[in-house]
């Protein structure tokens, strides 16, 4: 048992949090699971805690969830982490790293940068201009630039009548002015989570719809199941995830009849979908990889 401490950033209660800090606890003897709305920030003092526990004399900070819903707020949560970073407590992932993947819109930049097929995807804050790319695509999905399973979505369809259509778009332009547009493309009826620890690949499990929802989130009905990938298939996930350095993470693909393409990569991965659909524990492989990354780090 390593003698460290590791604090687990998460919401207390929720499965994969808790599944976490448990896996910590037996591996160290340590358990602290702790929800950002609670830290306080002493930039005199640079301290960072947590119920009077200081965050800076941890060992390591480990990033489960950072909040119950994504928006620019968790930004300022997650730079609240530079400083015990700057401490020398080790942030799994780090903080930096987790900021480029909570906006949509930035992990989008950095996959068209690094030539990573997506669906097509136009971004714009002109009404006039979003319904031009409606028409163009037929239908289209409009996804907010911080959410998560499909919350805050909406289909487009070019056959609305103009006044309608025009309605909606400037209803979501209200609290999405920069709309983030992507073509619908027809999903064989799942799309795949390919999991990665540390740059290697464990494994892809699908999401299997299960009625006629547009999408395939588990929050839609959706059910996972294995799914075993090709190389070709790990081979674009593994270079999909690569300009992200993330400690964990989980890159989405669906195949398409033009071939794979990538949704996203996440910021924090997906523990249920790894046991429900691959078989495999990630919050233990998760702390073994955390520990022995601190531990190489001490003897450095």
């Amino acid at each position: 048992m390593a003698n460290l401490k590791i604090g687990v950033i998460g919401l207390p209660g929720k499965w994969s949090s808790e599944v976490l800090a448990d896996a910590v606890a037996e591996k160290t003897g340590y358990r602290l699971l702790l929800d950002m709305a609670e830290v306080k920030l002493d930039t005199e003092s640079k301290t960072l805690t947590y119920k009077n526990i200081d965050l800076t004399q941890l060992d390591a900070l480990i990033v489960k969830k950072i909040s119950a819903e994504y928006s620019p707020h968790v930004l300022d949560k997650l730079e609240l982490l530079r400083v015990a970073e700057n401490r020398g407590v080790r942030v799994f992932s780090r903080a930096e790293n987790i900021l480029r993947l909570i906006d949509r819109l930035s992990c989008t930049v950095t996959l068209c940068n690094h030539d990573i097929p997506m669906p097509p995807t136009q971004v714009t804050e002109s009404i006039d201009e979003a319904i031009k790319i409606v028409e163009q695509y037929q239908e289209a999905v409009f996804k907010p630039l911080y959410s998560t399973k499909a919350r805050g979505m909406f289909i487009a369809k070019a056959s609305t009548a103009a006044t309608e259509l025009k309605r909606q778009i400037t209803e979501f332009s209200a609290s999405n002015p920069m709309m983030y547009i992507q073509k619908k493309i027809e999903l064989p009826g799942q799309d795949l989570g390919m999991v990665f620890l540390g740059n290697e690949y464990l494994g892809c499990y699908a999401r299997v719809s299960q009625n006629s929802a547009w999408n395939t989130t588990i929050n839609s009905g959706g059910k996972y199941a294995n799914y075993q990938a090709d190389d070709e298939l790990i081979a674009l996930a593994h270079k999909a995830q690569a300009p992200f350095n993330m400690d964990f993470t989980t890159v989405d693909v669906a195949q398409t009849p033009d071939g794979p393409v990538v949704f996203e990569v996440s910021a924090f991965g997906g523990f249920r979908g790894a046991k429900e659909g691959i078989g495999i524990n990630a919050a233990n492989l998760y702390v073994d990889y955390v520990v022995e990354q601190v531990l190489q780090g001490k003897q450095v």
